[in-house]
């Protein structure tokens, strides 16, 4: 079995599109499982989030949460 390539640019401007890459991936995946099963996702992040010791992180953490709510929900 071979090991997938999950390198990632040095270049600050494809890292953010990998970003919002896997942020757009992230939310059709959401919605593909059907809103009972994607409310458990949401709900299990979000509890990981207020685990977090670092409030910037964890600030950073709910911004991305929910741009995925946002896209989740149109």
């Amino acid at each position: 079995m071979s090991a997938p390539d999950f390198s990632t640019s040095e270049n600050t401007q494809q890292l953010a599109l990998e970003v919002s890459c896997l942020k757009a991936m992230l939310t059709l995946m959401l919605q593909a499982m059907g809103q009972a099963d994607a409310g458990r996702v949401v709900l299990k992040m979000e509890r990981q989030i207020a685990e977090i010791e670092d409030p910037n992180l964890a600030a950073i953490f709910t911004s991305t949460v929910k741009q995925i709510k946002q896209g989740y929900r149109q």
